[in-house]
């Protein structure tokens, strides 16, 4: 369908609604804190600091797939099938009691069978202390026997075709329950873009250039199959996913040097990857109330990237580099809950091992002079034991945890321990919450949470990428954990709601660009360990105005941080306008409007993008078993995505153009849909996350 009349045709159907959207938009920023709410008969409801909202009944049962649910849920995000929650990073999100271990099962979940949605905002220490928040997601129970078949199609039109099929089936016998799918994704982006990166360097202004044009094709496969058992108060299943992954990224661009003439440049990037993941659980009710769960989980995945860097019209010699990454995790999560006090005991043990190694070949002689290769290699044992207490007396309702846990984490490179880096942790973190209820419709919730959150392995490796003549960008081995502080406050008033949240964070991390020791200028991106504070605030209202549900949004985004004495403390200003129509005969229709000032998020200036839209029509056809469902993103092509950074003297103005705009057609048919019952759990999920 010709783009311009399909956006004359949403903008004559949505002229009523008006929105803004702040998109996190580079692999350097956090997730910017924002609220998207869309009230729903029943409307989401504050159960001590968890929101919980009921699906079925409501305007959102019909949308089409647990993804479009959730970006109309409050406090969540959804971009381009990535799930985020405001303000939180280390997210887990459970499916039926399982760790959800891909982006794509929550589009292959249908919104017809979704019975309840919970987010944890202050998770407990049941869960690691590095997880930010929790999102439940409870599936309605249809125990039909004999086969199910679910197929998914999509087809996507940006700047490029993708397309990604899904086929599922299961069969229950009895007691027995035996599943296999498998997914084949082939994705294509185009990202267009410049960096100019400004400093005084021997004593005069200096300007490093250069221009991007990515390309980056890639193609994923996933094969999971597995059977779940369950009778009486004992259950107990397993599954194997196998995940390979293949990509030819490219990027046609130039460099250029002060006043100098720009310098062609094409970087070829060659992934090949795969990963192997197995899964155990085991749960059983004793005595009516001592319940007993066991998880396992083992996984081992491969990267490997070879890049080539040439420069086809200079005597430039081409630069040449290989690195291969190697990742186990043995893990294992064993708890008992039971009644104690009127209230609920949890006391349970959280387990892993992880092992990884980098091997960083520098091809080019030259370049090996300042980015020599590496072998580097890192082991981490980590043993947790928590307890936690829960408890309602009568309009309050209380809960109360402490971990504690134990990390060696031994670092070494080209076979050399680094005892600068080499340590030892004992942590002991507390959480409490507690809540109050006046009636149906008004709660409020305030929590106390500490933390320790540890910085992915991606950015723990001590090895340097050449990405240009002047231009390096690496991991920094020597980052600390983060000891993080978070006082929430949540509030809930007929069909307002407030949310602040006031953060104070000791070696977070955050990029800084800077000029590396070398015989000529080298300018190195990577991250360093900085102390922040952070208050956001977020006013909500929301009210269902016959078959139209709009939700008004104004959001406050403001942080304290200093680093080399200059400040980065402009606020961001948000504000959202979401809309759900559910109009006669099944179609339903979404129109989601947002934007935001220009401000810091740690050491990015965003700059403002004032008026996104994105919107959607679905329906469904042979009694629900069909749907169909045409989407459309950024349809004005105006979000924004550039920013600057400012740091030891460098500065850095990033222009981007993202390959978002676009439209998609969903098409799922479901033969005798109906739930899987694997009532596993992460057994280490924040270990998984960082690997």
């Amino acid at each position: 369908m010709n783009l311009r009349i399909l956006t004359s045709t949403f903008c004559t159907i949505f002229a009523i609604t008006v929105m803004a959207q702040a998109e996190a938009t580079d692999s350097l920023t956090h997730e910017l804190q924002e609220v998207i709410v869309t009230a729903k008969q029943p409307a989401t409801k504050l159960v001590g600091s968890t929101l919980v909202s009921t699906i079925p009944g409501s305007n959102l049962a019909e949308l089409g797939t647990a993804l479009d649910v959730l970006a109309q849920l409050p406090m969540i995000k959804v971009t381009d099938n990535a799930v985020s929650v405001i303000g939180k990073s280390n997210i887990e999100i459970y499916i039926d009691g399982r760790p959800m271990r891909d982006e794509m099962e929550l589009q292959h979940l249908l919104s017809s069978n979704l019975k309840k949605v919970e987010l944890l905002m202050a998770p407990g220490s049941a869960y690691e202390s590095t997880t930010g928040a929790v999102l439940k997601i409870t599936t309605r129970r249809n125990f039909m026997q004999g086969l199910s078949l679910t197929d998914q199609f999509q087809l996507q039109r940006r700047r490029k075709w993708s397309v990604m099929d899904y086929l599922a089936l299961s069969y229950r016998t009895g007691d027995w329950e035996f599943f296999v799918n498998g997914t084949i994704n082939r994705n294509n982006s185009v990202n267009k873009g410049t960096t100019t990166n400004t400093l005084v360097y021997d004593g005069k202004e200096t300007v490093v250039g250069s221009s991007q044009h990515n390309s980056f094709p890639t193609t994923t496969g996933v094969v999971k199959g597995g059977f779940n058992y369950s009778h009486g108060a004992q259950s107990f299943g397993a599954y194997y996913r196998y995940n390979p992954e293949r990509g030819d990224f490219s990027n046609s661009g130039s460099e250029w040097l002060d006043n100098n003439s720009a310098i062609a440049r094409d970087i070829d990037k060659r992934i090949r990857a795969h990963s192997h993941l197995a899964s155990l659980y085991y749960e059983n009710t004793f005595a009516d109330k001592y319940l007993l769960h066991f998880d396992g989980d083992f996984r081992s995945a491969y990267d490997a990237n070879d890049v080539a860097t040439i420069y086809p019209a200079s005597t430039i010699p081409a630069v040449n580099s290989t690195d291969k990454r190697t990742s186990t995790l043995w893990a294992c999560k064993l708890y008992l809950n039971f009644p104690l006090w009127n209230g609920e005991f949890t006391v349970g043990t959280q387990d892993s091992y992880t092992h990884t190694s980098l091997d960083y070949r520098m091809l080019n002689t030259d370049i090996s002079e300042y980015i020599p290769s590496s072998l580097t290699d890192s082991r981490q044992t980590s043993a947790a034991i928590y307890a936690s207490w829960s408890r309602t007396f009568g309009k309050f309702s209380l809960s109360a945890g402490v971990r504690y846990e134990y990390v060696d984490y031994d670092f070494k490179v080209n076979g050399k321990r680094d005892e600068n880096i080499n340590r030892c942790d004992h942590t002991l973190t507390p959480d409490i919450s507690l809540a109050y209820s006046f009636n149906e419709e008004s709660q409020v919730s305030i929590s106390y949470k500490m933390a320790t959150v540890k910085p992915p392995y991606s950015q723990l490796t001590g090895s340097l990428n050449y990405t240009g003549q002047h231009e390096i960008e690496g991991g920094n081995p020597g980052l600390h954990d983060e000891r993080m502080h978070d006082i929430q406050l949540f509030g809930m008033w007929k069909g307002f709601m407030l949310q602040a949240d006031c953060l104070r964070a000791l070696d977070t991390y955050a990029f800084v660009k800077q000029v590396y020791p070398a015989d000529n200028l080298q300018l190195l991106m990577h991250p360093v360990n900085i102390d922040v504070s952070a208050l956001s605030l977020y006013l909500v209202w929301s009210q269902p105005i016959r078959f139209w549900t709009p939700s008004v949004t104004a959001g406050l985004y403001r942080q304290w941080l200093t680093i080399d004495n200059s400040r980065y403390n402009k606020p961001i200003y948000s504000y959202y306008f979401d809309n759900t129509f559910s109009l006669p005969h099944g179609w339903t229709i979404t129109a989601n409007i947002s934007g935001s000032s220009q401000g810091y998020m740690h050491t990015n200036r965003f700059c403002g993008s004032w008026f996104t839209m994105d919107a959607s029509v679905g329906k469904s056809f042979l009694n629900k078993s069909l749907t169909l469902k045409l989407s459309a993103t950024d349809i004005f092509n105006t979000a924004n995505n550039d920013w600057t950074m400012n740091t030891y003297g460098v500065f850095v103005d990033k222009r981007q153009s993202y390959d978002r705009r676009g439209v998609s057609l969903n098409i799922i048919y479901n033969f005798q849909p109906r739930k899987s019952k694997y009532k596993g759990s992460a057994a280490s999920e924040a270990e998984m996350n960082r690997l």
